[in-house]
């Protein structure tokens, strides 16, 4: 199971159970789930005020923990709306090479994710240059049935941060998250979404990155940070 896709569930399966917006998640990663387990999402309410819940997931196959979500859900009404961080200057989505994915003859989440390439390079390609300066990989991102956009399909979206791994050492590697935590702005219906990724470092095998989530039209969505275990793989290796 994809990382993004448990961290999806647990915000969505929250979201029902409280009735109210996600504001915040964070996801530890404890174990895998392979085909054909059944995972299941126990939601605990820990606290729950009048413009605000505090909410956990354990998601499990069986006796074995898979993975923990704790988040904070609920809005306080109209107040003031400001943003200060700013996109990345990106060519439009339709200029930007497609990303190649891992498995092209296999049906899976990523081939229901349409993703373009607007700097970087994709995370098992090799980069003539070397090292990034910046460790920074700009993607464009979105559904190619039409889903619309909302918190879980951003949790998903938020999950790409360990491609940047290879961007930002400019070799085929990747990474295995540790966390996962998304904090929401606002969900805001547009066509793109575009995800601008930066690792900020990385130390003795493990990596911390960033992402940062905008509509097209440049309005700021949701930010994410992840740590991660880095691996590199053989050059030209597809997994």
């Amino acid at each position: 199971m994809f990382g993004g896709v448990g961290m999806a569930a647990a915000v969505r399966a929250m979201e029902l159970t409280c009735e109210r917006p996600v504001i915040w998640a964070t996801a530890q990663y404890l174990s895998y789930a392979r085909p054909p387990s059944v995972v299941d999402f126990d939601v605990r309410v820990a606290a729950a005020g009048r413009s605000t819940s505090q909410a956990r997931v354990v998601a499990h196959v069986g006796e074995v923990e898979v993975l923990t979500v704790n988040a904070a859900l609920g809005s306080r009404g109209d107040s003031a709306a400001m943003q200060w961080a700013s996109p990345p200057q990106a060519p439009l989505p339709e200029d930007c090479p497609e990303s190649a994915r891992w498995r092209e003859d296999e049906t899976d989440l990523h081939s229901r994710l349409e993703v373009r390439m607007a700097r970087g390079v994709h995370s098992r390609s090799v980069s003539p240059e070397g090292p990034s300066r910046d460790g920074r990989l700009v993607l464009w991102i979105r559904s190619r049935e039409g889903q619309p956009l909302d918190s879980a399909m951003l949790a998903i979206m938020a999950d790409h941060v360990p491609s940047a791994i290879g961007a930002a050492l400019g070799r085929n590697a990747g990474g295995n998250s540790l966390d996962n935590t998304l904090r929401i702005m606002d969900v805001i219906e547009t066509p793109w979404v575009l995800c601008d990724i930066s690792i900020v470092g990385m130390a003795r095998g493990i990596a911390h990155g960033a992402m940062r989530l905008f509509t097209q039209d440049g309005r700021l969505l949701a930010s994410a940070s992840q740590s991660l275990i880095v691996r590199l793989r053989e050059e030209g290796a597809r997994s």
